[in-house]
């Protein structure tokens, strides 16, 4: 792939998704789709955003009981996303059941702990231990569920890729080096990202909340 920057296209809005997707697809790799979209516009609005020619990232964070999580995934039909997520904390029996759910031409990637989360905040849920731990423990869990690769902030990507050298690892939470942070607390600048190991960058509010969103894709891109 040669432009690893996945847009990260968080709207309900179909027009706006659609219009953001026509400004900046000559400068980034690919469309990421979360659960806001989703919800609001379905597998339509999905096939609508393919139309654009590239790479669509299904981002449903898909956890519940394995059976369910496989029915869910199957039910997405001929959707057939380039990537689609789980969470790891479902264990590897859910994560087994997704990727075998899954097209064969579909990443299933397992997210080890939002960027939004700190280790105050993995305390609060019970689990002791630092969040770089946790995410290497998730790392080693994905890898023997035989999933394609995990999700994870920039400060644990180099740590997991030497965990599992070939697996394929998906950075959120990217921002330029004077960028506004917002409501992520574990972020790392396009470049640090990559040269840590990172396979796909998803980056969104810096470019699709930029006064020219194709120049602010092409500015990232160009420190890459």
């Amino acid at each position: 792939m040669s432009n690893r920057i996945f847009v990260a296209l968080d709207t309900p809005d179909l027009d706006r998704a659609k219009a953001m997707a026509a400004r900046v697809r000559h400068h980034v790799g690919g469309l990421k789709l979360g659960l806001e979209f989703f919800v609001a516009n379905g597998a339509l609005g999905v096939r609508e955003l393919s139309h654009s020619g590239l790479p669509i990232f299904l981002d449903l964070k898909l956890h519940d009981i394995p059976n369910t999580v496989a029915k869910a995934i199957q039910a997405l039909g001929d959707l057939a996303p380039a990537i689609l997520t789980v969470h790891a904390s479902g264990g590897q029996a859910m994560l087994e059941d997704a990727k075998a759910a899954a097209p064969a031409t579909t990443k299933v990637v397992a997210v080890t702990m939002l960027t939004s989360l700190d280790d105050q905040d993995l305390a609060a849920t019970g689990v002791q231990g630092r969040a770089h731990d946790h995410v290497l423990r998730l790392t080693e869990l994905a890898k023997q569920s035989g999933v394609d690769g995990i999700v994870c902030s920039g400060e644990e990507v180099e740590a997991a890729h030497r965990v599992w050298p070939s697996g394929f690892f998906v950075v959120p939470g990217v921002r330029p080096a004077a960028g506004v942070v917002g409501d992520q607390k574990r972020v790392v600048t396009a470049r640090q990202a990559l040269d840590r190991g990172a396979s796909i960058l998803v980056i969104g509010r810096p470019i699709t909340q930029a006064e020219d969103p194709d120049a602010a894709a092409r500015a990232i891109a160009a420190t890459l």
